[in-house]
């Protein structure tokens, strides 16, 4: 049986270690934050446009770093909850690719309930964007049939996760992501 002291002491060292490898992590929630954009900006090609339906951005962002990649890919759900809906997301950000690399990031920064709001709120939209021609055929399309109760609901669930970091669970997620797995968000 190892002594709890040296089980302590070593526990104690492993996190020493990883302050001088890791010194962002001293930060303050919104320091870091910004640091992980920082990251991400030199990480992840200019020229790789998540808008688009080239698959660029899946593409660009598939050689990141586990954690890094995963932030990379959930960013734009997080803008578009800000400023749309969740359903909204699927018309600007619809690539089969950054779809599954977004669910895929979610999940992976342990945000499975909003994974699984995404992936219905896909599901509903999803078979309807050929009719989605403008901006007032994705409000009229959705109520036609039903379905703008339950986008709303779905934003207001995904949106509400708690806690929150500049008012995003997803940005709070890549904050605590960070912290425990530096290594899939800051290797070089």
């Amino acid at each position: 049986m190892i002594p709890l002291s040296r089980t302590v002491a070593a526990m104690d060292n492993a996190e020493t270690e990883q302050r001088t490898r890791y010194p962002m992590l001293a930060l303050t929630d919104e320091e870091l934050l910004k640091e992980i954009f920082s990251v991400l900006s030199k990480s992840v090609s200019s020229v790789a446009d998540p808008y688009s339906e080239d698959g660029s951005y899946a593409a660009a962002i598939g050689s990141l770093p586990t954690g890094l990649r995963a932030m990379a890919a959930t960013h734009h759900l997080d803008i578009s909850l800000t400023m749309d809906d969740i359903g909204w997301h699927f018309l600007n950000f619809g690539e089969p690719g950054l779809v599954r690399e977004t669910e895929g990031g979610l999940r992976e920064l342990g945000l499975d309930e909003i994974a699984d709001y995404f992936v219905e709120a896909h599901a509903i939209v999803n078979p309807l964007t050929p009719e989605i021609k403008e901006a007032e055929d994705y409000y009229e399309c959705l109520e036609s049939r039903g379905l703008m109760e339950r986008i709303n609901e779905l934003t207001d669930k995904a949106s509400a996760k708690q806690p929150t970091l500049s008012g995003s669970p997803i940005y709070a997620a890549w904050t605590k992501y960070a912290r425990v797995h530096p290594e899939n968000v800051f290797a070089s």
